[in-house]
């Protein structure tokens, strides 16, 4: 089910995704590592940055690669020392996250915010199950303190079963408006929309970055139907594979938002 919602069109185009857009232009031939030494130093203006044998690293638009924490430099910095042969930005979901937000989201973060925002009109805790009776429970169990939270922030989101549409009161995603304006620099948005979008659920997202439960509660929240499903039929070891895949960039996203909290 979050696959068909998270594909959900709620306009009459598909909006265009910055974040989506970067991250597919960062895809190409692994190059050899060629450095030495990885460091964190001072960042030119402000910040930490990652350093390969002295010099800073930098984005593909030739800005450095910093950040303000220096916990998160520490594991950006971490990514770096663990390539071996060759440079794998599929094994650096922090360095791919903080290359978008630098050099994407920092000069689009309106249409970022309004694309995390499009979410709410279709978050996966919205749409129920019908039967069986285990897994209608399950999903009462795991999301109905998450919409009481929202719900009691103002933004009291209408329920359905299936995935047949249902419109969403504009009060309720102005409330929700309102909490995603919090997260107001590039890289907390950038982490906001990986979140959302390996979760299928706004409410999820906002929960975690706003410190409501431990991310192991919200990967489990975002994957009932999955895991009821492993439970009845066993699991399939491609799905198996790219969910643990989905995991580091949640894991990944969910260190960002943390950093931010400290």
């Amino acid at each position: 089910m979050r696959d068909i919602l998270s594909d959900l069109d709620l306009g009459d185009a598909k909006p265009s995704d910055p974040v989506r857009e970067i991250q597919a232009g960062l895809k190409k031939v692994l190059p050899k590592r060629f450095y030495k030494q990885v460091a964190v130093i001072p960042g030119t203006e402000s910040g930490f940055v990652v350093a390969l044998d002295g010099k800073p690293v930098r984005t593909p638009s030739r800005q450095e690669l910093g950040v303000p924490n220096a916990d998160l430099a520490a594991a950006l910095a971490a990514e770096w020392e663990a390539q071996t042969d060759t440079i794998d930005p599929a094994t650096m979901p922090l360095t791919r996250m903080i290359n978008t937000a630098i050099d994407a989201v920092a000069t689009a973060q309106e249409e970022v915010f309004e694309e995390i925002l499009r979410f709410a009109g279709s978050d996966l805790l919205c749409y129920r199950a019908e039967a069986p009776d285990a897994l209608v429970a399950r999903e009462a169990e795991l999301w109905d303190p998450h919409l009481d939270w929202a719900a009691n922030m103002g933004a009291r989101l209408v329920l359905s079963q299936g995935i047949v549409h249902v419109e969403q009161p504009a009060e309720a995603i102005r409330a929700v408006a309102v909490l995603l304006r919090r997260y107001a620099t590039p890289l907390q948005l950038t982490a906001l929309h990986t979140m959302t979008t390996l979760t299928g659920s706004l409410i999820l997202a906002l929960a975690l970055a706003e410190g409501r439960a431990e991310p192991s509660e919200i990967w489990d929240a975002a994957h009932v139907d999955e895991d009821f499903n492993i439970a009845q039929w066993g699991e399939d070891h491609e799905a198996a594979a790219r969910r643990a895949k989905r995991l580091i960039d949640f894991e990944a996203a969910n260190l960002i938002l943390s950093a931010h909290r400290s």
